[in-house]
Parts: structure tokens; sequence; C-alpha cells
């Protein structure tokens, strides 16, 4: 199995528009474990471990975000996995 870690940083108006929930909800049926945290730039930091094309199709979802968020950018890191995660929160 091609498993890989990717972390993710999404810019724009990425907060107060359900955006964490929104991740959480696409990546759990993906098979992805991690989490969705905002951080006190104004971004969202998500990470996430699984299947290489789960990580390519959540990379896909988060450039559109929920409605009434407005995504700049998206910037990605692919990582060896660790394992530390056993299901998907936010925070």
């Amino acid at each position: 199995m091609d498993l890989k870690r990717a972390e993710f940083i999404v810019s724009g108006i990425v907060q107060g528009v359900g955006y964490r929930y929104f991740v959480y909800r696409n990546a759990r049926p993906l098979g992805l474990y991690g989490y969705a945290k905002n951080l006190p730039d104004g971004t969202v930091f998500v990470i996430v471990e699984g299947k290489e094309s789960a990580i390519n199709e959540l990379h896909k979802i988060l450039k559109k975000g929920p409605s009434f968020s407005r995504v700049e950018k998206v910037s990605i890191s692919i990582l060896e996995p660790k394992h530390d995660f056993s299901e998907f929160n936010t925070y």
C-alpha cells in the first residue's frame, strides 16, 4: 500500500466559514487520518495520512472549499507517514 503523509496550508477566506468541518466531511470518506486546525495568521493547517491517491483527491477538494470560503492558495508538503493518527479530527 502506498501510504503518505501530507501537510497543507490553506489561505484565503478559510476561517469562520466551516472550512475545517468541510475538510473533516471530505477526508473521512477518503480513508484519511489526521486533523484540520485554524492558525493565528488566518490560514488553515491540514495534516493527513493515507493512500497517495486519496491525498491527491483531498488536495483537489481543498482548492474548492465550502461555498462561503474563498481559497486563494493551497500549499502541500508530502512526507513519509508516521502512523500517529487513528481518526480525523478538527481543532
